[in-house]
Protein backbone atom coordinates (compact mmCIF):
# COMPACT_ATOMS: atom_id res chain seq x y z
CA UNK A 1 0.00 0.00 0.00
CA UNK A 2 1.38 3.38 -1.12
CA UNK A 3 1.77 5.78 1.77
CA UNK A 4 1.21 8.99 -0.33
CA UNK A 5 -0.28 9.20 -3.84
CA UNK A 6 0.23 11.95 -6.46
CA UNK A 7 -3.33 12.70 -8.25
CA UNK A 8 -2.68 14.42 -11.15
CA UNK A 9 -5.48 16.43 -12.00
CA UNK A 10 -8.91 17.72 -10.13
CA UNK A 11 -11.89 17.08 -12.24
CA UNK A 12 -14.12 14.63 -10.80
CA UNK A 13 -12.13 11.63 -11.31
CA UNK A 14 -9.16 13.21 -9.81
CA UNK A 15 -10.83 14.76 -6.91
CA UNK A 16 -13.08 11.28 -6.18
CA UNK A 17 -9.54 9.46 -6.58
CA UNK A 18 -8.22 11.76 -3.52
CA UNK A 19 -11.17 12.06 -1.44
CA UNK A 20 -11.48 8.34 -1.67
CA UNK A 21 -6.99 7.86 -0.53
CA UNK A 22 -7.69 9.73 1.94
CA UNK A 23 -10.22 8.33 3.53
CA UNK A 24 -8.66 4.83 3.45
CA UNK A 25 -5.45 6.55 5.16
CA UNK A 26 -3.19 8.30 2.74
CA UNK A 27 -1.52 10.79 2.14
CA UNK A 28 -2.72 12.99 -0.93
CA UNK A 29 -1.59 15.44 -2.84
CA UNK A 30 -3.48 16.74 -6.08
CA UNK A 31 -2.09 18.87 -8.49
CA UNK A 32 -4.10 20.54 -11.38
CA UNK A 33 -2.68 22.77 -14.38
CA UNK A 34 -5.57 25.32 -13.74
CA UNK A 35 -6.05 27.84 -11.50
CA UNK A 36 -9.42 26.13 -10.58
CA UNK A 37 -10.46 22.39 -10.08
CA UNK A 38 -13.82 20.74 -11.34
CA UNK A 39 -12.50 20.46 -15.13
CA UNK A 40 -15.50 20.29 -17.40
CA UNK A 41 -17.91 20.21 -14.02
CA UNK A 42 -17.29 23.22 -12.24
CA UNK A 43 -19.44 26.76 -11.65
CA UNK A 44 -17.81 30.06 -12.39
CA UNK A 45 -19.69 33.82 -12.02
CA UNK A 46 -20.89 34.89 -15.41
CA UNK A 47 -20.60 38.83 -15.10
CA UNK A 48 -23.18 39.40 -18.10
CA UNK A 49 -25.96 37.63 -15.85
CA UNK A 50 -24.85 38.39 -12.76
CA UNK A 51 -25.23 34.79 -11.50
CA UNK A 52 -22.91 31.79 -10.71
CA UNK A 53 -22.98 29.32 -14.09
CA UNK A 54 -21.74 25.75 -14.86
CA UNK A 55 -19.72 24.78 -17.29
CA UNK A 56 -22.81 22.36 -18.33
CA UNK A 57 -26.12 21.46 -17.53
CA UNK A 58 -25.62 17.58 -15.78
CA UNK A 59 -28.42 15.78 -14.76
CA UNK A 60 -27.32 12.52 -12.59
CA UNK A 61 -29.85 9.66 -12.15
CA UNK A 62 -30.46 8.29 -8.39
CA UNK A 63 -29.01 4.90 -9.59
CA UNK A 64 -25.26 6.60 -10.11
CA UNK A 65 -24.78 4.77 -6.79
CA UNK A 66 -21.59 5.62 -7.13
CA UNK A 67 -22.05 9.97 -7.64
CA UNK A 68 -24.55 9.60 -4.24
CA UNK A 69 -21.81 7.63 -2.26
CA UNK A 70 -19.42 10.61 -3.13
CA UNK A 71 -21.16 13.57 -2.76
CA UNK A 72 -22.13 11.86 1.05
CA UNK A 73 -18.73 11.36 1.48
CA UNK A 74 -17.90 15.12 1.11
CA UNK A 75 -21.00 16.43 2.88
CA UNK A 76 -22.68 17.71 -0.18
CA UNK A 77 -25.85 14.65 -0.36
CA UNK A 78 -28.25 17.46 -0.35
CA UNK A 79 -27.07 19.51 -2.86
CA UNK A 80 -28.76 16.79 -5.02
CA UNK A 81 -32.55 17.24 -5.71
CA UNK A 82 -34.77 16.69 -8.21
CA UNK A 83 -38.75 15.09 -7.79
CA UNK A 84 -39.78 13.17 -5.25
CA UNK A 85 -40.74 10.19 -7.57
CA UNK A 86 -39.12 9.02 -10.65
CA UNK A 87 -41.47 11.21 -13.54
CA UNK A 88 -40.48 12.72 -16.80
CA UNK A 89 -42.54 15.59 -17.74
CA UNK A 90 -42.10 16.15 -21.70
CA UNK A 91 -43.30 18.49 -24.17
CA UNK A 92 -43.56 18.60 -27.95
CA UNK A 93 -43.07 21.87 -29.49
CA UNK A 94 -44.58 20.83 -32.49
CA UNK A 95 -47.89 19.51 -31.73
CA UNK A 96 -48.16 21.39 -28.06
CA UNK A 97 -49.00 18.16 -26.37
CA UNK A 98 -47.35 17.21 -22.80
CA UNK A 99 -47.24 14.53 -20.52
CA UNK A 100 -45.07 12.71 -18.35
CA UNK A 101 -43.75 9.82 -17.81
CA UNK A 102 -44.34 7.84 -14.09
CA UNK A 103 -41.87 4.95 -13.16
CA UNK A 104 -43.21 2.74 -10.54
CA UNK A 105 -41.12 3.18 -7.55
CA UNK A 106 -40.68 -0.66 -6.79
CA UNK A 107 -38.33 -3.02 -9.11
CA UNK A 108 -41.52 -4.35 -11.05
CA UNK A 109 -42.17 -1.81 -13.35
CA UNK A 110 -45.92 -1.74 -13.31
CA UNK A 111 -45.63 1.64 -14.91
CA UNK A 112 -45.93 0.29 -18.73
CA UNK A 113 -49.22 -1.36 -17.76
CA UNK A 114 -51.06 2.18 -16.77
CA UNK A 115 -51.80 4.41 -20.03
CA UNK A 116 -51.24 7.22 -17.57
CA UNK A 117 -48.27 6.45 -16.48
CA UNK A 118 -46.51 4.80 -19.76
CA UNK A 119 -45.46 7.04 -23.19
CA UNK A 120 -48.50 7.87 -24.45
CA UNK A 121 -49.45 5.71 -27.81
CA UNK A 122 -47.35 2.72 -26.54
CA UNK A 123 -48.60 -0.13 -25.23
CA UNK A 124 -46.74 -2.76 -22.64
CA UNK A 125 -45.61 -5.01 -25.49
CA UNK A 126 -43.32 -2.12 -26.60
CA UNK A 127 -40.88 -1.69 -23.82
CA UNK A 128 -39.66 -5.12 -24.57
CA UNK A 129 -37.64 -3.75 -27.24
CA UNK A 130 -35.51 -2.90 -24.35
CA UNK A 131 -34.35 -6.34 -23.83
CA UNK A 132 -32.07 -7.02 -26.62
CA UNK A 133 -30.15 -4.19 -25.11
CA UNK A 134 -29.17 -6.32 -22.04
CA UNK A 135 -27.32 -9.02 -24.60
CA UNK A 136 -25.18 -6.36 -26.86
CA UNK A 137 -22.61 -7.66 -28.18
CA UNK A 138 -19.56 -5.39 -28.31
CA UNK A 139 -19.18 -3.42 -31.44
CA UNK A 140 -22.43 -3.11 -32.52
CA UNK A 141 -24.48 0.04 -32.30
CA UNK A 142 -27.91 0.48 -30.95
CA UNK A 143 -29.30 0.41 -34.24
CA UNK A 144 -28.23 -3.05 -34.88
CA UNK A 145 -29.33 -4.45 -31.08
CA UNK A 146 -33.04 -2.76 -30.84
CA UNK A 147 -35.84 -1.23 -32.73
CA UNK A 148 -35.12 2.42 -32.57
CA UNK A 149 -38.10 4.23 -33.98
CA UNK A 150 -42.06 4.41 -32.61
CA UNK A 151 -43.58 6.10 -30.12
CA UNK A 152 -41.32 4.73 -27.41
CA UNK A 153 -38.39 5.52 -28.55
CA UNK A 154 -39.00 9.03 -29.73
CA UNK A 155 -40.55 9.80 -26.85
CA UNK A 156 -38.76 8.33 -24.08
CA UNK A 157 -35.59 6.35 -25.00
CA UNK A 158 -34.54 8.74 -27.82
CA UNK A 159 -34.47 12.04 -25.65
CA UNK A 160 -33.18 10.00 -22.81
CA UNK A 161 -30.15 8.33 -24.50
CA UNK A 162 -29.21 11.18 -26.10
CA UNK A 163 -28.50 13.16 -23.18
CA UNK A 164 -26.42 10.47 -21.49
CA UNK A 165 -24.85 9.49 -24.39
CA UNK A 166 -24.12 12.62 -25.95
CA UNK A 167 -24.30 11.69 -29.54
CA UNK A 168 -27.10 10.10 -31.90
CA UNK A 169 -28.25 7.58 -29.63
CA UNK A 170 -28.91 4.79 -33.05
CA UNK A 171 -24.87 5.09 -33.87
CA UNK A 172 -24.09 4.76 -30.05
CA UNK A 173 -22.34 1.39 -28.88
CA UNK A 174 -25.28 -0.93 -27.71
CA UNK A 175 -22.84 -2.36 -24.84
CA UNK A 176 -22.66 1.23 -23.21
CA UNK A 177 -26.28 1.86 -23.34
CA UNK A 178 -27.20 -1.75 -22.08
CA UNK A 179 -24.72 -0.69 -19.48
CA UNK A 180 -26.46 2.54 -18.80
CA UNK A 181 -30.21 0.81 -19.02
CA UNK A 182 -29.17 -1.99 -16.91
CA UNK A 183 -28.55 0.29 -13.91
CA UNK A 184 -31.31 2.91 -14.11
CA UNK A 185 -34.48 1.91 -16.01
CA UNK A 186 -34.41 -1.69 -15.17
CA UNK A 187 -33.23 -1.03 -11.62
CA UNK A 188 -36.93 0.16 -10.79
CA UNK A 189 -38.38 3.40 -10.77
CA UNK A 190 -36.13 4.57 -7.25
CA UNK A 191 -32.89 4.49 -9.40
CA UNK A 192 -34.20 6.58 -11.99
CA UNK A 193 -35.12 9.96 -10.48
CA UNK A 194 -33.26 12.78 -12.17
CA UNK A 195 -31.40 14.85 -10.16
CA UNK A 196 -29.66 17.71 -10.88
CA UNK A 197 -27.29 20.45 -8.66
CA UNK A 198 -29.64 23.23 -7.26
CA UNK A 199 -26.54 25.19 -5.81
CA UNK A 200 -24.28 24.88 -8.91
CA UNK A 201 -21.89 21.52 -10.01
CA UNK A 202 -19.31 23.47 -7.65
CA UNK A 203 -21.45 23.50 -4.57
CA UNK A 204 -22.36 19.64 -5.11
CA UNK A 205 -18.97 18.03 -6.69
CA UNK A 206 -16.02 20.68 -6.28
CA UNK A 207 -16.03 22.73 -3.43
CA UNK A 208 -17.14 20.42 -0.68
CA UNK A 209 -14.19 18.11 -2.19
CA UNK A 210 -11.47 20.60 -1.60
CA UNK A 211 -12.51 21.55 1.66
CA UNK A 212 -12.79 17.71 3.27
CA UNK A 213 -9.16 16.72 1.51
CA UNK A 214 -7.58 20.37 2.99
CA UNK A 215 -8.62 19.25 6.38
CA UNK A 216 -7.27 15.95 6.20
CA UNK A 217 -3.92 17.06 5.27
CA UNK A 218 -3.79 16.90 1.66
CA UNK A 219 -1.86 19.27 -0.30
CA UNK A 220 -3.50 20.95 -2.59
CA UNK A 221 -1.08 22.54 -5.87
CA UNK A 222 -3.27 24.68 -8.40
CA UNK A 223 -1.65 26.23 -11.48
CA UNK A 224 0.74 22.75 -11.27
CA UNK A 225 0.99 21.45 -14.88
CA UNK A 226 2.75 18.43 -15.50
CA UNK A 227 4.94 18.15 -18.59
CA UNK A 228 7.14 15.15 -18.15
CA UNK A 229 7.12 11.74 -16.26
CA UNK A 230 9.78 9.75 -15.73
CA UNK A 231 9.95 5.85 -15.35
CA UNK A 232 12.55 3.63 -14.29
CA UNK A 233 15.37 2.73 -16.70
CA UNK A 234 14.19 -1.25 -16.10
CA UNK A 235 10.63 0.06 -16.86
CA UNK A 236 8.88 -1.03 -13.96
CA UNK A 237 7.73 2.23 -12.54
CA UNK A 238 7.45 5.71 -12.48
CA UNK A 239 10.42 7.23 -10.34
CA UNK A 240 9.71 11.20 -11.23
CA UNK A 241 7.01 13.74 -12.02
CA UNK A 242 8.28 16.49 -14.19
CA UNK A 243 5.82 19.45 -13.71
CA UNK A 244 6.79 23.37 -14.46
CA UNK A 245 9.65 24.69 -12.52
CA UNK A 246 9.73 21.81 -10.06
CA UNK A 247 10.75 17.85 -10.40
CA UNK A 248 9.46 15.63 -7.64
CA UNK A 249 11.38 11.99 -7.26
CA UNK A 250 8.66 8.99 -6.13
CA UNK A 251 10.16 6.68 -3.63
CA UNK A 252 9.31 3.24 -3.35
CA UNK A 253 6.09 3.83 -1.81
CA UNK A 254 5.01 6.61 -3.55
CA UNK A 255 2.01 5.93 -6.36
CA UNK A 256 0.37 8.04 -8.89
CA UNK A 257 -3.42 8.39 -10.43
CA UNK A 258 -3.12 10.20 -13.89
CA UNK A 259 -6.65 11.64 -14.08
CA UNK A 260 -6.03 14.04 -17.01
CA UNK A 261 -8.18 14.80 -20.11
CA UNK A 262 -7.18 11.81 -23.11
CA UNK A 263 -5.06 14.21 -25.06
CA UNK A 264 -2.68 14.80 -21.93
CA UNK A 265 -2.59 11.61 -21.36
CA UNK A 266 -1.76 10.36 -24.43
CA UNK A 267 1.65 13.29 -24.75
CA UNK A 268 2.84 11.63 -20.73
CA UNK A 269 2.55 7.67 -21.20
CA UNK A 270 3.85 5.95 -23.55
CA UNK A 271 2.30 3.45 -25.98
CA UNK A 272 -1.25 4.54 -24.89
CA UNK A 273 -4.20 4.49 -26.89
CA UNK A 274 -7.26 6.62 -26.20
CA UNK A 275 -10.23 7.87 -27.62
CA UNK A 276 -10.00 9.77 -30.66
CA UNK A 277 -13.70 11.43 -31.71
CA UNK A 278 -15.07 13.64 -28.98
CA UNK A 279 -18.88 15.15 -29.15
CA UNK A 280 -19.79 18.37 -28.20
CA UNK A 281 -22.51 20.58 -26.15
CA UNK A 282 -24.15 23.62 -25.94
CA UNK A 283 -26.09 25.24 -22.95
CA UNK A 284 -28.20 28.33 -22.95
CA UNK A 285 -28.96 30.18 -19.94
CA UNK A 286 -31.47 32.89 -19.65
CA UNK A 287 -31.65 35.16 -16.44
CA UNK A 288 -35.45 35.01 -15.55
CA UNK A 289 -37.53 33.77 -12.71
CA UNK A 290 -38.61 30.16 -12.74
CA UNK A 291 -42.57 30.15 -12.90
CA UNK A 292 -44.08 28.61 -10.33
CA UNK A 293 -45.03 24.55 -10.53
CA UNK A 294 -42.29 24.22 -13.67
CA UNK A 295 -40.46 21.05 -13.08
CA UNK A 296 -36.64 21.38 -12.34
CA UNK A 297 -35.70 18.96 -15.70
CA UNK A 298 -38.31 18.98 -18.74
CA UNK A 299 -37.64 17.17 -21.92
CA UNK A 300 -38.32 18.65 -25.15
CA UNK A 301 -39.28 16.96 -28.44
CA UNK A 302 -39.15 18.51 -32.02
CA UNK A 303 -37.16 21.42 -30.76
CA UNK A 304 -33.35 22.61 -31.43
CA UNK A 305 -33.44 22.62 -27.02
CA UNK A 306 -33.56 19.24 -25.73
CA UNK A 307 -33.72 19.34 -22.04
CA UNK A 308 -34.93 22.48 -19.95
CA UNK A 309 -33.06 23.09 -16.65
CA UNK A 310 -35.11 25.33 -14.19
CA UNK A 311 -32.80 26.90 -11.44
CA UNK A 312 -33.63 29.86 -9.04
CA UNK A 313 -33.57 32.79 -11.17
CA UNK A 314 -32.32 31.03 -14.37
CA UNK A 315 -33.71 28.94 -17.02
CA UNK A 316 -31.36 27.04 -18.69
CA UNK A 317 -31.44 24.64 -21.83
CA UNK A 318 -28.59 21.72 -23.33
CA UNK A 319 -28.46 20.59 -26.73
CA UNK A 320 -26.51 17.75 -26.65
CA UNK A 321 -24.03 16.24 -29.99
CA UNK A 322 -24.01 20.27 -31.04
CA UNK A 323 -21.15 19.69 -33.79
CA UNK A 324 -23.22 21.01 -35.87
CA UNK A 325 -23.93 24.04 -33.92
CA UNK A 326 -20.41 25.17 -33.36
CA UNK A 327 -20.32 28.24 -35.75
CA UNK A 328 -23.67 29.27 -35.40
CA UNK A 329 -23.35 32.60 -34.00
CA UNK A 330 -24.65 32.41 -30.04
CA UNK A 331 -27.37 35.34 -30.67
CA UNK A 332 -29.24 33.20 -33.24
CA UNK A 333 -28.91 30.50 -30.68
CA UNK A 334 -30.24 31.98 -28.12
CA UNK A 335 -32.98 33.29 -29.89
CA UNK A 336 -34.04 30.06 -31.04
CA UNK A 337 -33.60 28.80 -27.66
CA UNK A 338 -35.73 31.37 -25.83
CA UNK A 339 -38.31 30.77 -28.16
CA UNK A 340 -38.40 27.06 -27.16
CA UNK A 341 -38.14 28.01 -23.29
CA UNK A 342 -40.85 30.65 -23.47
CA UNK A 343 -43.65 27.95 -25.51
CA UNK A 344 -42.71 25.41 -22.79
CA UNK A 345 -42.56 27.72 -19.83
CA UNK A 346 -45.37 29.43 -21.11
CA UNK A 347 -43.77 32.61 -20.76
CA UNK A 348 -44.19 36.02 -23.11
CA UNK A 349 -41.41 35.53 -26.47
CA UNK A 350 -40.39 39.00 -26.12
CA UNK A 351 -38.60 40.85 -24.87
CA UNK A 352 -35.78 37.92 -24.54
CA UNK A 353 -34.08 38.08 -20.94
CA UNK A 354 -30.56 38.47 -20.71
CA UNK A 355 -28.82 35.21 -21.97
CA UNK A 356 -25.39 33.36 -22.07
CA UNK A 357 -24.09 30.39 -24.20
CA UNK A 358 -20.90 28.09 -23.10
CA UNK A 359 -20.29 25.93 -25.79
CA UNK A 360 -18.27 22.55 -24.87
CA UNK A 361 -16.19 21.43 -28.00
CA UNK A 362 -14.94 18.50 -26.30
CA UNK A 363 -17.49 17.76 -23.75
CA UNK A 364 -17.27 13.73 -23.80
CA UNK A 365 -15.78 11.29 -26.08
CA UNK A 366 -17.84 9.72 -28.66
CA UNK A 367 -19.50 6.74 -27.38
CA UNK A 368 -19.37 4.57 -30.36
CA UNK A 369 -18.49 1.13 -30.68
CA UNK A 370 -15.05 1.93 -32.68
CA UNK A 371 -14.69 4.67 -29.74
CA UNK A 372 -15.09 1.87 -27.07
CA UNK A 373 -12.34 -0.46 -28.11
CA UNK A 374 -9.55 2.53 -27.96
CA UNK A 375 -10.42 2.98 -23.73
CA UNK A 376 -7.41 2.18 -21.70
CA UNK A 377 -8.36 0.17 -18.47
CA UNK A 378 -7.18 1.85 -15.06
CA UNK A 379 -4.22 -0.18 -14.80
CA UNK A 380 -0.70 0.16 -16.51
CA UNK A 381 2.23 -1.22 -17.42
CA UNK A 382 4.32 0.41 -14.42
CA UNK A 383 3.18 -0.82 -10.98
CA UNK A 384 2.72 2.66 -8.84
CA UNK A 385 0.76 4.84 -12.35
CA UNK A 386 -2.79 4.30 -12.39
CA UNK A 387 -5.16 5.64 -14.95
CA UNK A 388 -8.85 7.55 -14.29
CA UNK A 389 -11.46 9.90 -16.15
CA UNK A 390 -14.65 8.84 -17.67
CA UNK A 391 -12.70 8.35 -21.35
CA UNK A 392 -11.13 5.50 -19.60
CA UNK A 393 -12.41 1.69 -19.62
CA UNK A 394 -15.62 2.23 -16.97
CA UNK A 395 -18.00 0.50 -18.91
CA UNK A 396 -20.23 3.55 -19.10
CA UNK A 397 -20.76 6.60 -21.09
CA UNK A 398 -18.31 9.78 -20.40
CA UNK A 399 -21.12 10.48 -17.39
CA UNK A 400 -20.78 12.23 -14.18
CA UNK A 401 -20.80 8.49 -12.93
CA UNK A 402 -18.21 7.39 -14.81
CA UNK A 403 -15.64 9.76 -13.83
CA UNK A 404 -16.15 9.35 -9.95
CA UNK A 405 -16.18 5.46 -10.44
CA UNK A 406 -13.31 5.37 -12.35
CA UNK A 407 -11.09 7.72 -9.36
CA UNK A 408 -12.88 5.35 -6.92
CA UNK A 409 -11.67 2.40 -8.58
CA UNK A 410 -7.82 3.65 -9.17
CA UNK A 411 -7.78 4.89 -5.78
CA UNK A 412 -8.94 1.15 -4.28
CA UNK A 413 -6.80 -0.79 -6.48
CA UNK A 414 -3.39 1.12 -5.57
CA UNK A 415 -4.65 0.93 -1.50
CA UNK A 416 -5.51 -3.25 -2.36
CA UNK A 417 -2.72 -4.64 -3.70
CA UNK A 418 0.87 -4.78 -2.37
CA UNK A 419 2.45 -2.82 -5.19
CA UNK A 420 5.24 -5.43 -6.29
CA UNK A 421 1.92 -8.35 -7.04
CA UNK A 422 0.55 -4.68 -9.57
Amino acid sequence: MPKLVHVVGAGLAGLAAAVQLQRRGAQVVLHEAEAYAGGRCRSYYDAKLGATLDSGNHMVLSGNTATLNYTRAIGAADELVGPTQPEYPFVDLATRARWTVRMSTGTLPWWIFDSNARVPNTGPGDYLALMPLLLAKPGRSVAQTMRCDGPLWDRLLRPLFHALLNIEPRDASAELTGAMVRETLLAGGLACRPLVARNGLGSAFVDPALRLLQHGGAAIRLGSRLTDVGFAANGGRVQALNFVGESIPLDANHAVILALPPESALTLVPGLRVPTRFASTANVHFAVDTPFGLPPVTGLLNSMSEWLFAFDGRLSVTLNAAERLLDTPHEALAATAWAEVAQAANLPVTPMPAWQVVMEKRATFAALPDQETLRPGMRTRWNNLMLAGDWTATGLPATIEGAIRSGQKAADTLLNEPMERR
